[in-house]
């Protein structure tokens, strides 16, 4: 077995066993008693509306931004004989984002049907959209900001490109397709989540604003032609999922606690105002502050270590390391046509 199919066999594995210990944890949370709990001392303030919108139009935009980038990506060669190739992509992705408002209805009616778990729920959705977070603020520092991210996009178009053209327009629309329906998912996940602690309308206006924010990135890429900050956009986009991140955190144990299956130890009580419950999810007591500390050490850690695996092992060992990367996509106008009979990618 070479090493490719070795790291690949490795790398399902891994996420096998991660989706696994996610079921079992998500069984244990749906059957767990819940313990005595004194209300006065357990009892937090709803989520602010305010922090709603704000928390759910950085996810859209955040999501919608990479998914921008994505296309943008893909779509940077496909000039002259090659831009008729722009449609299918751009009718996948239009494609896609109608699959996630369905999603968005399908997860919303699975829920209702568990809402017989009361609080629960909210603590189940709350464990898994932190997780995932998780995984997402991981997966960014290793492959956003680190390495050449839009290469991998740009990897499997050439490969398209360099079939038969029967195949071609179809593996563009499923390119555009899976390019932001990932994105979509994700949304969807986090926005359920949301949801569960407050109304949809409000939800949904946090998700207007941050799909305005994205038609107007893309209107600037694509209509006008417009050169953007994307890695400072990207890094301070990610920067503010953190902060979703944190209060996400915070409120999930929070929850943990009102059902008992968290201890309550009471700290800088006198310190810490209500209103930073209300609006960020921090309360002042030793498990919800420690847990938003471990995801912020999380974060910064996540960046410590692939700067690490991907630049100081590297240069120490004298091989070629990563450099800081998103750049802006560029055209590449002298693209060459794609024939019947293509036998070589075209460059980028």
């Amino acid at each position: 077995m070479t090493s490719r199919p070795r790291r690949r066999m490795r790398t399902l594995t891994l996420w096998g066993l991660g989706l696994l210990s996610l079921a079992v944890a998500v069984y244990l949370i749906a059957t767990a008693e819940t313990g005595p709990v004194d209300p006065s001392a357990a009892a937090r303030g709803s989520m602010s509306d305010g922090t709603v919108i704000f928390n759910a139009s950085m996810i859209v935009f955040r999501e919608g931004l990479e998914a921008v980038l994505i296309l943008a990506a893909i779509t940077a060669s496909m000039m002259g004989a090659n831009r008729h190739l722009r449609r299918p992509v751009f009718l996948g992705s239009l494609a896609a984002l109608g699959a996630t408002v369905l999603t968005w209805f399908v997860m919303g009616a699975v829920l209702d049907q568990f809402a017989g778990l009361g609080l629960r729920l909210e603590a189940i959705t709350g464990f898994i959209a932190v997780a995932v977070l998780l995984v997402v603020m991981n997966w960014f520092m290793h492959n956003v900001y680190w390495t050449g991210w839009i290469s991998q996009q740009n990897s499997r178009k050439k490969q398209l490109l360099a079939g038969a053209s029967g195949g071609i327009l179809i593996g563009m629309l499923l390119l555009g397709f899976t390019s932001v329906f990932r994105e979509g998912f994700e949304t969807v996940l986090f926005l359920q989540n949301l949801r569960l602690v407050t109304s949809a309308t409000v939800v949904l206006e946090g998700v207007a604003i941050g799909f305005a924010l994205t038609l107007l990135v893309g209107a600037c890429l694509f209509v006008f032609q417009q050169k953007l900050p994307y890695k400072r956009m990207l890094v301070i986009t990610g920067i503010l999922l953190g902060f979703v991140l944190i209060v996400m955190v915070g409120g999930t144990a929070a929850t943990f606690q009102e059902l008992g299956w968290l201890p309550l130890h009471p700290i800088l009580v006198d310190v810490i105002p209500v209103w930073m419950g209300t609006w960020f999810e921090v309360y002042p007591t030793v498990e919800t502050l420690g847990a938003q500390f471990l995801a912020a050490a999380f974060v910064i850690g996540s960046y410590y270590a692939a700067e690490y695996v991907k630049v100081r092992r590297p240069r120490n060992r004298g091989e070629d390391s990563a450099t800081a990367a998103v750049t802006a996509p560029i055209a590449d106008h002298a693209a060459a046509p794609v024939t019947e009979h293509a036998t070589s990618p075209v460059s980028v």
